[in-house]
């Protein structure tokens, strides 16, 4: 294998990558979204400056993701935890943790972009007049999500901003010797989107301790809103905007 070929390696293993070098287009991606208050103390000991955390409205979205059909890893489910933030003027959201049953899909957002993903076993299905949303993490349930299913219609465009929302994650690659090689703020967003189907409705959150699943760390103090939202879209590319190892701001 010469120097161009090796230059032309999108991952490892260099013979059998566990990506497809491709755009990921999903389609009928189903999402259960759950906003709810949190400690303001909990939220400023996660989100990494320069974003900013509203005091006055310490807010947490946890959400499970069905991916019916993406193009290179087929179908898998995610859950995790989002928080809204503020980078300068812009209004996005922070992805704190994501838990998900597809290796190729977490090795993708780890390495191409900066997806905070880890191995979990997450689900969302309808269990009489209930949507349910849960995540295990190994044999361990760390989160339940209930909500009336297809209550009450969505605002479409609400649905929209929703999900279209700019969102920001932590890159940080270590060195050989210990120390960061790469750590960096990076921000996307989703296009491409379409709203196929939007409701809201009544629902709880109950979050279980576990060490290697902190989802409890920021607890649930009051249920704020909930979503139930089918699209089609795309992941735009990551692009960094804040280099904590020069502390050179970017954006």
């Amino acid at each position: 294998m010469n120097r161009a070929r090796i230059l032309g390696t999108l991952s490892t293993p260099a013979t059998a990558p566990a990506y497809a070098p491709v755009a990921a287009r999903f389609t009928d991606r189903e999402y259960l979204s759950i906003v709810y208050r949190t400690d303001p103390e909990a939220l400023r000991a996660v989100v990494p400056e320069p974003l900013r955390v509203d005091p006055g409205e310490p807010l947490v979205r946890f959400e499970v993701m069905k991916m019916t059909d993406v193009t290179a890893y087929g179908p898998y489910v995610e859950a995790g935890q989002a928080i809204p933030v503020r980078f300068g003027d812009e209004c996005g959201e922070y992805l704190h943790a994501m838990y998900l049953d597809s290796f190729a899909a977490i090795a993708a957002g780890r390495e191409v972009s900066a997806y905070p993903k880890a191995m979990g076993t997450p689900a969302l299905f309808a269990d009489h007049s209930a949507l349910v949303g849960t995540l295990d993490y190994g044999s361990v349930r760390v989160a339940t999500a209930t909500m009336g299913y297809k209550h009450r219609p969505l605002d479409c465009e609400l649905a929209y901003e929703q999900i279209a929302v700019p969102t920001y994650m932590l890159k940080v690659v270590p060195g050989y010797d210990g120390t960061p090689r790469v750590c960096e703020l990076v921000r996307t967003q989703i296009t491409d989107l379409v709203v196929k189907e939007a409701y809201t409705g009544p629902a709880r959150l109950q979050l279980f301790e576990h060490v290697l699943a902190p989802l409890a760390d920021l607890p649930v103090r009051e249920i704020v809103s909930a979503s139930h939202i089918v699209t089609d879209l795309t992941l735009e590319k990551a692009v960094p905007v804040h280099d904590y190892l020069t502390e050179e701001d970017a954006s």
